[in-house]
């Protein structure tokens, strides 16, 4: 079976709802993020502003009473070590198939820094000494229900401990262990990120214990098995595709990428960047109405795949920073024609990279105006500035 680019861009379109005609029942937040499999979470306004980019109906506090009030959806460590957001039924799966290795790799590194590099105070027993405080973490959370970082610190001393600098460099300072492994207990799923204080666009989360979302904890699931089961999921959602799509994805090795995708009845499918793979009954949409859609930095769309020309063009060098990370993006038909900003006063600008004509401008324009209303004059910046985003916003 072929795939050409505009058949990919027509899926695209209808299935993660970018710029597809409104349906007659909105969908729910649960609804756009099972969609997409899993929302990117880095920024906690990719969260809200891939939601609105997908539903006319939804609001700002629709988001948040969704994570925080229903706890339908819930922020994890996983993929290439990233936040995202996902629906309860995906959080198993992905814990298994893609947290559990980040949670190892997190483990390793703080235990071969507590072992070689000099702390105050000095720790005979890291491992002794790292379970121990693990466990006074839980144990604080579950007496308080929600804590931050500096909250916990103060009611486990041992997360003060501090790795001492070892050379001159200016990044090489004194830190406390408190972020690592706060971080490294996320990834192994016992306690999660929850709201944070402040606003929407607030990064200073709050920490619970993972039961507030699982009752019991979350399941347990085989690695291998799981693995198997997101790459299922992720071709159902972001397939037809290439073997290194799904690779950069997970962040997984060749030799796991390819056990994965043995245990999944695929088809071999032929596009335009080269061979690729679908699942049984995946085929070409019918053409949707071209439309418009703003999607946020580091939405899941933009960077679900790996290669990227037959959504992307010639426009990754203004659009993407150094690291690989893609600011906010304008999309017509199903392609990225350009890119917008929150200026500091809450106006939403934007600007085109090609011509697009009347049609697309006059859409893009809409979308941008009512996004300004739904945001209320809030103001967004995105953790990982891209040249376009820079200049628009100056």
């Amino acid at each position: 079976m072929r795939f050409t680019d505009e058949q990919r861009r027509h899926r695209l379109v209808v299935h993660h709802r970018v710029g597809a005609p409104p349906p007659a029942t909105p969908p729910s937040v649960e609804e756009i993020v099972d969609g997409v499999l899993a929302l990117h979470a880095t920024d906690p306004a990719t969260v809200y502003l891939s939601v609105l980019a997908r539903s006319e109906a939804l609001k700002l506090d629709d988001v948040r009473e969704t994570m925080y009030g229903r706890r339908s959806i819930v922020r994890i460590l996983a993929m290439r070590r990233t936040l995202f957001v996902a629906g309860l039924d995906d959080v198993p799966i992905i814990h298994s198939g893609a947290s559990l290795g980040v949670a190892r790799r997190l483990r390793t590194r703080l235990l071969k820094e507590l072992r070689t590099v000099p702390t105050d105070p000095p720790l005979p027993d890291p491992e002794a000494w790292l379970a121990e405080v693990e466990a006074e973490v839980e144990a604080a959370l579950r007496a308080a229900g929600t804590a931050t970082g500096a909250q916990l610190s103060t009611a486990v001393p041992g997360l003060r401990t501090a790795i001492l600098p070892t050379t001159d460099k200016a990044w090489d300072v004194r830190r406390t262990v408190t972020s690592p492994t706060l971080a490294l207990l996320s990834a192994e799923g016992r306690i999660v990120r929850t709201e944070p204080r402040g606003s929407w666009t607030s990064r200073h989360h709050s920490w619970a214990p993972i039961e507030a979302w699982f009752e019991g904890g979350l399941p347990e699931l085989d690695e291998k098995t799981a693995r198997t089961l997101l790459a299922r999921r992720w071709l159902e959602v972001f397939g037809p595709a290439t073997v290194d799509d799904v690779q950069w994805w997970t962040g997984w090795n060749k030799t796991d990428t390819r056990a994965a995708l043995a245990g999944i009845d695929l088809v071999d499918v032929d596009l335009e960047t080269g061979p690729g793979i679908a699942l049984p009954g995946t085929e070409p949409v019918d053409p949707p109405e071209p439309g418009a859609a703003l999607l946020p930095a580091l939405d899941p769309t933009p960077m679900g795949w790996k290669h990227r020309s037959w959504y992307l063009g010639a426009h990754r060098e203004r659009l993407f920073d150094r690291m690989g990370n893609i600011g906010p993006t304008v999309w017509w038909d199903g392609r990225v024609v350009g890119g917008w900003a929150v200026r500091p006063d809450g106006e939403v600008v934007h600007r085109f990279l090609e011509d697009v004509g009347a049609d697309a401008r006059a859409a893009v324009e809409e979308r941008a105006s009512q996004l300004q209303g739904r945001l209320g004059g809030a103001t967004v910046v995105a953790s990982f500035p891209t040249p376009l985003e820079r200049e628009l916003r100056a």
